[in-house]
Parts: C-alpha cells; structure tokens; sequence
C-alpha cells in the first residue's frame, strides 16, 4: 500500500521544522496550519509563540520564512497581520500529490493506516426476540454499520456483537404456549421468509399474551417455565431455540433490506453470558465494589441522585436472586476484555439509557475491568423524530415498523428514478435496484449526516430531493463522472502536474486531499457525519468544477481534457469509497 502524506501534513512539518530552526530555544512549536478563505491555507502559531518569548511576531514570521526550504510545495508565502502566514501551493504539488493517490494500487487512495491500531469490540444494532423492529432500532443497525465500515477501513481489528434480548421472563410465557400448542409456529404453506416468520411471532405473542392475563393457571404454569429455562432444562431450551431461529430469520430479512450484512457468530445476546452471571456478582461482592443493600446487590455512586436526592444505585442483583441487566452488562465487559481482548468497547446505544451505561463503566473501573489501557465509549444517539419534531409515531399513535419505513423509502426512492429512466436509458430491472440502492442510501445519510446525539427528522420527501444535501444528490454526482468517462472516447485520465489550475480545479485538489484526514478525524471520534459532510462539500465542488470548467469541450487541448478527466476520476472514487464507508451504493448509472 502507497501511503501519501496530504499536503497539510507536509506543510505542517516544514513549518514546524523551520520555527525550531528558527527558534531553537522554543522547543516543539505547533503553527497551527488551517484551511483558509485568503489562500490556501494560514498558520496562526507565530502570534502565540512571539508573546510566549516576548518577541516581534512580523520579525519572527520573517525568519520562518526565510528558513523553509527551497523548491517545495509553496509557490507564495504572505505575512499577514500581526504574523499571520497566508500560504498558496503550486499546482504543479496539488496534481502531483492527487497522482499518487489515484496511483495507489490498493484502493485507499494513499490513505495510510493508523499508527496505534488496536482491537474495538462494537455493541450495535440489538433487535429483540419474538419482536418486530421499529423505528428505534434503525439508528443503532445504521451508524454500528458505518462506524465498523471506517474503523476497520482505518485499521482497527473490529470485532461486531449484537446483544440481542433474547433471555427474561417473556420466553416462559411464549414456551409454555407451544408447549400446549406444538404447531403455533408453523407457517401456513411451509413459507420461512422473514415477513411470516414475524407475522407468526406476532400471532404467538398475542395468543399467549391473552391467555396469561386471562388464566391464572397458565401464568403459573409460565412462571415455572421460566425457572426452568433459567435452570438449563434441555426441552425448554430447545423451545427457546425455535423462537431465536425464527426471530433471526426476521432479522436477517430487516438487515438484508438495509443492504446490512449480520453474521450469525455475531450475535451474542443476553443469553450468552449466563453462565458468567454468579461468578460476576462474586467478584464484585468479594472486592467491596458491590455491597448488600435491602438484600439486593448494588453499587452505589456520590454523584447519582434519585428525584427525592437519595443516592441511586445500580442493582447487579435483586432481592428474589434474579440478575438485572447490569449483571449481563458487566459479564459481558469481561468477556469482550479478558477473551476478546479489547482495548476499546463501543456501544451504539440510546442516549436514553446513557445514566445506566454510567454507572455500568464506573462499576467496570472499580473492578479492573476498565483502565487507562482499556476504554468503554457509550455513543449515545438521539431519537428519530417526525416532522412535527414529535417522536415518529404512526396516525394511530404506535411506534413505526421498520420494513414499513425501508419500503416506503425505496417506494419513493424508486419513483425519482423512474422519472429520469428515459434520459439515461435504465431497464426496468435497474430501476428497480437503482430505487432499492437510492431509497436505503437516503435513510441511511438523512442518520448518518446528523450528529448521532442530535434527535433528527425523518422526512421522506427531502430525503430523496435531488438538490441539497441528500445522498440522492452525492449519487447523482457519481453516476454524472461515470456518464462523462464513458463519454470521454479515447481521452483518458491523466495527472499534467505541468498544467495551471484554475480555480474550480485547486478547490477541488485541496479538497480530494484532505480525504484520509477525514477519515482519521471521522475514526478517532467516531463521527460518521464528518464523513458526510465532506462528501457533500466534495459534490459541491464538483459541481462549481462542472459550471467553470468544462471536461470535453473540442477547444481544450488534449492534456486539458486528461487532467480534467483525472480530477473527476479521482472525485468519483473518492465518493465511491466514502459512500461505501457510511454502507451507501452509488450505482453507476442514475
């Protein structure tokens, strides 16, 4: 793999290089390189590091200058203000350096991988057995997807874990129902696709629902079943089994629909740290972490206070000896760092249950679980709300199913396709998976270009607009590349470092590549809607690019022709990339 410095870093360290020739008393110094309005880029650390050594910042400004070297990538170096240095490059180093990139035979586009690399364990995407998903669960499956896709582009070992419900007092009133109704899982006709198996999860759920509130002896009978299956009674179990088969079937259907890929490995749900739960609650007894209170297991915190300003802890397990989601929880920290061997342990989580995750962390730290070596994040995200900015509800007042959402998307989705089939020529069945690829990436970008913790609106009729920013238009983008090279006849892309850029083309340079940096930002925090937010601006310089600029005008001369060729190549494999690292298609034709 060709890993290729961006020109900032480059520059940065030229820069750096010439303040300690400069300065050498002064240490380390940081410029403080920005992107700029006035050039290309501006270093603001000179003021800083004047008044730190009671200096002149012009005069110290001067000797910086005077002190970098001769023949780089600056073509123009302006002091500025009271030591400000306003920094325009050469074209010929913004070809030369996209050139390398679009050299990189790796796919990575010179993108380098990260120095300090480790092994993250990400908790997302976590459905429950024997219920249908709803708009809630999209968030969680979307930005895990994404955040999995660029930490593993950057180089991290991922490991995925969906901790599914599929374990809790629920399963022993839907056991016992088949129990006395062997077929209740049966699909009419034989089908097994996910839609009958949910519509049979359902059926039992509420068949079993009315019996128990209806027949106290069928709740007792249910009561026992769950002391069984908590016991490891091998029929019971093998029960439970039929109701997570059939729930994964609906699962693998909802994901496939999110163009989502879920390996069976990867689901580890409550169920799979049982046989940790004892041992947890010892260990946590035995080193004073946990104490007993009212007969409970808790663990109390200075700084979490209930309504009525009494201490609220978090119970590890309750007074009857049933365990509470913080046994598993704290189980399951011990698995992914003591097994897994994680360093960093990401859930993709509801800001809402952001209290219990807390305390969960805090627990692990008082345990050694946690440490300075060994980190857990909670990225909490906001709720996915309608567009009278009230939690997405339907008319009837229930929370949305999510095959309604997907389907509705790709409905509409496939409509604006259509509407330009004509003007490009599309078949049928690639209007259909262009709709598919265009509805699923407008659900996932209208999540992703949001800050997860921000709740965000769920608008259908903006999300496919062909304007603004919308995947719709980063698409569109792509596919218009793809039109022109195709076009293009025998002119091919090629880098002309000799050529002098016009402006349209140094913006979209400099923007190509700030790429990796993205990334690295967009990893490190997590942040999948800095990504976004750089591909809109990528579109949006190609689109300044196509207005000043044309590709294959018959009065450009042919190296004209090959570097514009080149620039828009690089653009759509940058987009191509960076869309799939937020799990978004960009088909070829649109």
């Amino acid at each position: 793999m060709a890993s290729v410095p961006s020109l900032a870093s480059t520059l940065q360290q030229q820069l750096a290089d010439a303040l300690t020739a400069a300065l050498p008393d002064a240490g380390a110094a940081d410029p403080l390189l920005r992107r700029s309005d006035r050039a290309d880029f501006q270093a603001n650390g000179i003021l800083a590091l004047a008044k730190k050594l009671k200096g002149n910042p012009r005069e110290l400004a001067a000797q910086v200058t005077a002190a970098l070297p001769a023949g780089g990538p600056i073509r123009d170096i302006e002091v500025s203000g009271p030591g400000f240095l306003n920094i325009t490059l050469t074209d010929r180093a913004i070809v030369e350096t996209l050139a390398a990139r679009a050299a990189d035979g790796e796919g990575r586009l010179g993108v380098p991988l990260k120095d300090d690399a480790g092994t993250t364990v990400i908790d997302y995407a976590q459905p429950n057995v024997a219920k249908e998903m709803h708009v809630g669960h999209l968030r969680s499956a979307v930005i895990g997807d994404a955040v999995v896709r660029i930490l593993e582009f950057t180089g991290e070992r991922v490991v995925r874990r969906h901790h599914i419900g599929d374990w809790g007092t629920q399963f022993g009133m839907l056991i016992q129902y088949l129990i006395e109704h062997p077929g209740a899982l049966k699909h009419e006709g034989g089908a097994s696709d996910g839609e009958a198996a949910m519509s049979t999860l359902n059926r039992v759920y509420k068949e079993s629902r009315a019996l128990f509130d209806s027949d106290e002896e069928f709740k007792a009978r249910s009561r026992d079943r769950v002391v069984a299956l908590q016991a490891g009674d091998p029929e019971t179990l093998e029960l439970w089994h039929r109701f997570v088969d059939e729930s994964k079937i609906y699962f693998h259907s909802v994901f496939d629909k999110l163009d989502m890929v879920i390996d069976d490995p990867d689901i580890v749900g409550e169920s799979g740290y049982n046989d940790m739960l004892e041992e947890t609650c010892r260990i946590l007894e035995e080193s004073g972490v946990a104490v007993r209170s009212e007969g409970a297991l808790c663990v109390f915190f200075d700084d979490v206070l209930g309504p009525d300003g009494n201490k609220v802890p978090l119970i590890v397990k309750k007074t009857n000896g049933g365990y509470g989601y913080a046994a598993t929880d704290l189980s399951a920290i011990r698995n992914r760092v003591q097994d897994l061997k994680a360093d960093t342990l990401l859930y993709v989580v509801d800001a809402r249950q952001s209290l219990h995750f807390k305390m969960v962390f805090e627990t692990a730290r008082r345990a050694g679980w946690l440490n300075d070596d060994v980190k857990a994040v909670q990225l909490a995200f906001g709720t996915v709300l309608g567009k009278d900015g009230k939690p997405f509800k339907t008319r009837e007042g229930e929370t949305v199913r999510l095959e309604d959402l997907l389907d509705e998307a790709v409905t509409r989705a496939t409509a604006v396709v259509r509407d330009k089939a004509d003007k490009v020529g599309l078949s049928e069945d690639e209007i259909v998976e262009n709709g598919r690829y265009v509805g699923i990436g407008a659900v996932k970008y209208a999540d992703l270009s949001t800050s997860a913790v921000r709740d965000y609106k769920f608008d259908l009729d903006q999300m496919v607009a062909l304007h603004g920013d919308t995947s719709v238009y980063l698409q569109y983008a792509y596919a218009r590349i793809r039109s022109i090279l195709r076009k293009a006849g025998d002119a091919v892309p090629a880098a002309h470092p000799e050529l002098e850029l016009a402006p349209a083309e140094r913006a979209l340079g400099l923007h190509l590549d700030q790429f990796g940096e993205v990334l690295a930002e967009v990893g490190a925090g997590y942040e999948p809607h800095k990504l976004a937010a750089y591909l809109y601006q990528l579109a949006s310089h190609l689109t300044t690019f196509y207005d000043q600029c044309q590709v294959l005008s018959p009065d450009n001369a042919p190296e004209v022709v090959e570097n514009r060729l080149f620039l828009v190549e690089l653009t759509a494999r940058t987009l191509h990339q960076g869309m799939a690292l937020l799990g978004i298609r960009t088909p070829e034709r649109l």
